[in-house]
């Protein structure tokens, strides 16, 4: 049985303190002073094992004997009956005449207390295509300009403040296959602006023998909407594929290669200023792609899986 954390004495202390004064003569006070325990304590455990033995010396629950105002196990069954059903708490209280408080401590007993927590998990699918190319994901990251160090590194929001000077927007492409990753920092995110990245980043691919096949994006409207974006897709002569409608995870290698991102590189270490902390990309990503390994394909890095599904040596 496990002890209490602040607990003074295991069962074994407890037993060893009668023992000394029941059968080897100590004083109690000797005893307790013995166990570390003031000798009110010592008198408790000499009388719990008077009346109930060796038994009595080890832990027992502290909730009470009874609880005349705990709710009955049918009330919580029904409270739970009704609110997979999607019922409200308030609902439920004013049905079953009981105060909405009580009901919001069941269903948060229950792990219920919000109406998501009934919606199904859904598994997660792991993908990855077997060719570099067969699928492109992009994605954008919306940044603040940089004046000077900011909150973030200095921990203090009172100090300097980088009021209306503006944004600046990570765009980056994620090669599903090697992981593989092309980045630009561009001044907006609308529809020509990620076509043009676009049409880069396929043409940096090429350049190390990929041929983009499929890219995937969310559901923006410079993705879904824009005719510059589209163009280039079909001078690819590739296919768009989007990702279903608030399941951001869709496009999780995009999502995660982001977080390292701001993590490693963009809030990483300070920058004075956003032409700092570009200038510091380049290097960052080539670390990236060519050193750091990466877990999801078995610590090998980016460029030498890619070597790998090329058929190069690496």
């Amino acid at each position: 049985m496990n002890v209490h954390k602040k607990a003074r004495m295991t069962f074994h202390g407890r037993l060893l303190l009668v023992e000394r004064v029941r059968e080897i003569g100590w004083r109690v006070v000797d005893a307790a002073m013995a166990a570390g325990v003031s000798e009110r304590a010592a008198y408790a455990w000499l009388a719990r094992y008077r009346d109930g033995g060796e038994r009595a010396l080890h832990d027992r629950s502290s909730a009470p004997a009874r609880s005349p105002s705990r709710l009955p196990a049918d009330v919580v069954a029904t409270i739970e009956r009704l609110r997979r059903q999607r019922w409200s708490g308030p609902r439920i209280a004013r049905a079953l005449g009981r105060p909405g408080s009580t009901v919001g401590t069941v269903l948060r007993r229950l792990g219920l207390g919000r109406l998501s927590a009934l919606e199904p998990t859904s598994p997660t699918v792991r993908y990855e295509r077997a060719a570099a190319g067969a699928l492109l994901h992009l994605d954008s990251k919306k940044l603040g300009k940089i004046d000077g160090l900011g909150h973030r590194i200095t921990g203090d929001r009172r100090g300097h403040r980088a009021r209306g000077i503006g944004w600046e927007y990570l765009h980056v492409a994620i090669d599903d296959a090697s992981r593989l990753a092309y980045t630009e920092l561009l001044p907006d995110e609308r529809g020509t602006t990620c076509a043009g990245f676009l049409g880069r980043a396929a043409a940096w691919f090429a350049s190390l023998g990929v041929r983009i096949e499929r890219v995937m994006t969310d559901n923006a409207f410079a993705y879904t909407q824009s005719a510059a974006f589209q163009a280039v897709i079909a001078d690819l002569g590739a296919r768009h594929l989007t990702t279903r409608p608030y399941r951001p995870r869709t496009n999780g290698k995009a999502e995660r290669f982001i977080q390292t991102a701001l993590r490693e590189w963009l809030y990483g270490k300070p920058y004075a200023s956003s032409a700092a902390r570009a200038t510091a990309m380049p290097a960052w990503l080539h670390w990236y792609n060519h050193h750091r390994p990466h877990t999801g394909i078995r610590a090998a890095t980016p460029a030498s899986r890619l070597n790998n599904l090329l058929g190069n040596d690496s």
